[in-house]
């Protein structure tokens, strides 16, 4: 019988045996619970219409919601330091 999940050591990732394949786990932590602001939805929406291939690898290598998570932080340090 086959383990139920297996982690890749070299990339690190967990997958779970699905049937007779194994298919990559989700996470137990949701990201995608976290909304993203205006600009992180336009820039969201600019990448799949004019940077099709950067928005592949975003999204394809988990990149995407850390990118767009990490971008309202920074953005509300920004104001603070404005003065806005």
């Amino acid at each position: 019988m086959m383990e139920k999940y297996i982690t890749d050591e070299r990339t690190g990732l967990k997958y779970e045996l699905v049937g007779d394949y194994y298919l990559i786990a989700g996470d137990d932590e949701s990201e995608e619970d976290r909304p993203i602001g205006v600009w992180g939805q336009r820039h969201l929406r600019y990448l799949k219409e004019h940077r099709r291939v950067r928005y592949a690898n975003l999204l394809t290598s988990g990149e995407l919601s850390v990118k767009f998570m990490s971008a309202t932080p920074a953005a509300k340090q920004k104001r603070k330091l404005s003065g806005i």
